[in-house]
């Protein structure tokens, strides 16, 4: 049985990763998604079911007028918003410690994954208040669970997106609105195998990263994305404010 026939779900950082096999699963199951992201959507709009059911809208969260603009033409157009994954972010592009990271990367993470986070929340929360309820997601990491060595801005900033969502958890608990978190380790995406770590390039990172968690492989996007559709479903009706770790036996 579908689980989101005609529910509305707007899908941040859907161009890749994550954020893209949340969106297609989402679609698989019913629903009418929103699939927002910086980067160009074509590849997703060829993959996913009924593709002209859906909207794309090019969306840097970290700019409020873009998170304004992903909201409005969400509502225009369906009237309101069922659930929300935010999966979009960054990673950093050096590993420093914290006295030496240089301070526009710094800020950047920071921008992006915290503020511009909460600006997502900030105007769901908006709409979902208006309509009498609706399910959140943000999807954070293990970095926001644990301190990461010479990468103090990504951990600080998914750190911030854990204490955003237990807060607006306890805030919106008896409004019909659910918060929630992902925390995933390592799991294969462009982030991770083509960002700061190049784990594609370094099979020496690649297998520290496998033996980190317990199942000895890395992560697929699909399986998170299932976690996030569970978390957005009536199966996890009296779960919020959790941040859940999503890695394989890594913090058992």
């Amino acid at each position: 049985m579908k689980r989101f026939i005609d529910k509305v779900v707007i899908v941040t950082g859907a161009a890749s990763g994550i954020g893209r096999a949340t969106a297609i699963k989402f679609a698989q199951e019913g629903a009418k998604v929103v699939l927002a992201d910086l980067s160009n959507l074509d590849s997703v709009k060829s993959e996913i079911p009924n593709p002209n059911s859906h909207i794309y809208i090019k969306c840097n969260i970290g700019e409020r007028a873009d998170v304004v603009n992903l909201i409005e033409i969400t509502v225009k157009t369906y009237g309101r918003i069922d659930c929300a994954v935010n999966c979009a972010g960054i990673a950093g592009k050096v590993s420093k410690p914290v006295h030496e990271y240089p301070e526009e990367d710094w800020l950047n993470q920071i921008q992006i994954n915290l503020i511009g986070t909460w600006y997502c929340v900030k105007f769901q929360l908006e709409q979902m208040m208006k309509q009498g309820g609706g399910n959140i997601v943000c999807v954070s990491s293990a970095a926001g669970l644990v301190g990461q060595p010479e990468n103090s801005p990504y951990a600080a900033s998914k750190h911030g997106v854990n204490g955003l969502v237990k807060s607006a958890a306890i805030e919106y608990a008896t409004k019909n609105i659910r918060v929630n978190a992902i925390c995933p380790t390592a799991v294969e995406t462009p982030m991770i195998m083509h960002g700061r770590r190049k784990l594609a390039e370094n099979p020496e990172a690649l297998q520290q990263a496998i033996n980190f968690q317990r199942m000895k492989r890395m992560g697929q996007p699909e399986e998170v994305a299932d976690v996030a559709l569970w978390l957005c479903s009536e199966q996890s009706s009296f779960i919020t404010g959790h941040c859940m770790a999503v890695d394989g036996g890594a913090f058992a």
